[in-house]
């Protein structure tokens, strides 16, 4: 599990970045190329060239023994996967969805799941908190792709089975897979602690979590489907999600775990961002009890398109550099160039979700849009791509003094 895995999935994500400043351009001065192709291919290279691959990553690194995460199996797989994710970076901004773009995507599926059942097969019996979230993760990530093969029997794409089915696969992605996926890692990062609650209020807690993460998926179904039981079905779902992210959030934070003066400021400041991303996913959710809302969620792109934000680069990014940096053989990751880079995106990340809530509540109250917005949020958004590659040159540069060093 050499650095290079690393730095093949922060170029994917470098990649994505400037997808998406080139997707903001479009808003501004005619451009040549496909909108909807782009950003096909910027969402794809973005949610498993990066978040997909740091995931594997990093749970290869904390859940397996170094005899286990070496297997030649695992080298491979990642391999493959990576010549996926750039047939998909490839495809999808020239053709869309289209003939190669799917047999990449159908590459990548089969792809996770010899992963999910080779690393099932490796974690070692013995049972603990940590290894019940990442199960439930891996379900998760099956799951999700059920939406995927369904695809084909759902009509065309304006169909609202099609379109629910497409809703189905980002749902338990982002909000099963990656979500549960951070949650192994970070109760694996505090092991001791989190090993002294009782078993059954843990049970409790992730029995929550996983019907509030189903029954959310009903605002999805209720813009295809309008009905008020998906609402009623979604507002369930939202208050099983607030009991069990607040009352964990709470439970950590009041043991100061991660108020030790020793932690670098930097390491802090992502935990902070996770953290307040997290909660303000769950306010966010919480305004849908109102159909209007519910409904202006969908409509209004602005909302959607911050809230996806929300999530990957708010909540999951953050951990995800998070738990990076806490590696020991990822030290690269704390020098100086890569940590300006890493405030860069982040406050990039902030600014952008201010000017896409606010524009979207202009919208919403019939104000129109906000003066120079489009060339604003160019302009901030022009901080993801620059941040990132500030992180990939002090990696690169650290890289060159430490040939050696491993992950693990």
């Amino acid at each position: 599990m050499p650095k290079s895995w690393f730095i093949i999935s922060l170029l994917n994500f470098f990649v994505a970045a400037l997808m998406g400043v080139l997707l903001r351009l479009a808003a501004i001065v005619p451009v040549n190329w496909n909108y909807l192709f782009l950003l096909h291919g910027h969402s794809h290279t973005a949610l498993l060239g990066w978040i997909y691959q740091m995931l594997y990553l990093l749970l290869l690194n904390n859940f397996l023994p170094k005899t286990k995460r070496t297997s030649p199996y695992y080298s491979r797989l990642f391999w493959v996967t990576q010549i996926a994710v750039f047939g998909m970076m490839v495809s999808f901004p020239i053709q869309g969805y289209a003939l190669y773009s799917i047999i990449f995507s159908t590459i990548h599926i089969f792809c996770s799941y010899f992963f999910c059942y080779k690393i099932w097969k490796d974690l070692s019996e013995k049972r603990s908190y940590d290894k019940i979230l990442l199960k439930i993760a891996l379900l998760f990530l099956l799951l999700s792709t059920f939406g995927v093969w369904s695809l084909g029997i759902t009509g065309t794409k304006n169909a609202p089975f099609y379109q629910a089915a497409i809703q189905f696969f980002l749902h338990f992605q982002f909000n099963g897979w990656f979500i549960f996926a951070v949650l192994a890692l970070f109760v694996n990062q505090y092991r001791n602690f989190f090993h002294t609650i009782n078993p059954h209020k843990f049970h409790y807690w992730v029995s929550l979590l996983i019907v509030g993460t189903v029954f959310t998926y009903g605002l999805s179904l209720s813009w295809y489907f309008p009905h008020p039981l998906w609402l009623w079905v979604n507002d369930i779902g939202i208050l099983f999600q607030l009991i069990a992210i607040g009352s964990g959030i709470l439970y950590f934070l009041k043991r100061s775990i991660p108020s030790d003066r020793k932690t670098p400021l930097t390491i802090r400041f992502l935990l902070l961002s996770g953290f307040i991303s997290l909660w303000l996913k769950i306010l966010i959710q919480l305004t849908t009890f109102w159909p209007e809302i519910a409904t202006a969620s969908h409509y209004i792109r602005n909302f959607t398109i911050g809230f996806i934000h929300l999530i990957m680069l708010g909540i999951i990014n953050s951990f995800l550099f998070f738990f990076a940096m806490r590696i020991q053989s990822f030290s690269f990751l704390k020098n100086r160039i890569s940590q300006i880079g890493l405030y860069l995106f982040l406050i990039g990340f902030i600014t952008t979700e201010i000017l896409l809530f606010v524009q979207g509540f202009y919208f919403y109250i019939g104000k129109g849009a906000i003066s120079y917005y489009n060339v604003s949020l160019f302009i901030a958004s022009l901080l993801l791509p620059t941040g990132l590659f500030l992180v990939l040159i002090g990696t690169l540069f650290f890289r060159k003094k430490h040939k050696t060093n491993r992950l693990y």
